[in-house]
């Protein structure tokens, strides 16, 4: 090394390999949190599960919103990759059913899922791209089947779409207290939408509430449930 000459600078590959495991650890910690607790789960308590200060969070993610899309983003796109294997069935009302099935099933296993599927989220580039496919997808299956005559039709997608939200908000507490009667509330939603009733008549797909369990699922859906 000449004289004058400055001695080449440290490299820093293990303070990015530092921050890129930080990273992960915070994604995997908000995963946990959010499916237990939901998306307005404490901050605080995702970075002191990932081992990390709040600053640490904050550095890799400016607000909750890029935190969500951090922890959803794959499984956010596997969903959509099930609207678009949906689209493609020729029974339209098979297709439909398949899909939102599909849907709730990882409602009822993810609170966070549910809170993202089934409130306003705002600030999630995946989500707000995947609340259009969605829309898409059910309105197109929905028209489909209404063409093949296994659907009302007077069902708007707006009509399908509210109710599946309000179903789908109550599917925390089901899982609680039953963890498939999803199953059965799914179906009685999508058989009062058949043009002609089932034929043969179709099982319901699990048994019904019992009086203290539809007590236990209105308490955990009240203000005062517990996380």
């Amino acid at each position: 090394m000449g004289v004058g000459e400055r001695k080449p600078a440290a490299k820093s590959a293990p303070l990015r390999r530092d921050a890129r495991r930080n990273r992960e650890l915070l994604i995997a910690s908000a995963r946990d949190v959010f499916a237990e607790q939901g998306l307005d789960a404490s901050l605080d308590e995702i970075a002191r599960r990932a081992g990390v200060g709040n600053a640490t969070l904050y550095r890799h993610f400016p607000d909750r919103a890029a935190l969500i899309e951090a922890v959803f983003h794959e499984s956010l796109g596997e969903t959509q990759r099930a609207g678009e294997e949906a689209r493609l069935s020729d029974d339209a009302w098979a297709g439909l059913t398949t899909y939102l099935s599909s849907i709730f099933a990882g409602l009822a296993a993810d609170r966070g899922a549910n809170d993202l599927m089934t409130t306003g989220v705002r600030g999630v580039p995946s989500l707000e791209a995947l609340h259009a496919e969605n829309r898409e997808t059910v309105g197109l299956l929905l028209a489909r089947a209404q063409r093949q005559g296994t659907m009302r039709r007077d069902v708007t997608t707006e009509d399908l779409l509210f109710s599946l939200a309000a179903l789908g908000r109550a599917v925390p507490a089901l899982t609680t207290t039953a963890p498939d009667a999803w199953r059965r509330y799914l179906a009685l939603l999508l058989d009062g939408l058949r043009a002609e009733p089932a034929v043969p008549a179709v099982p319901l797909p699990a048994p019904p509430l019992t009086l203290d369990e539809l007590g236990s699922v209105l308490h955990d859906l009240g203000p005062h449930r517990a996380r």
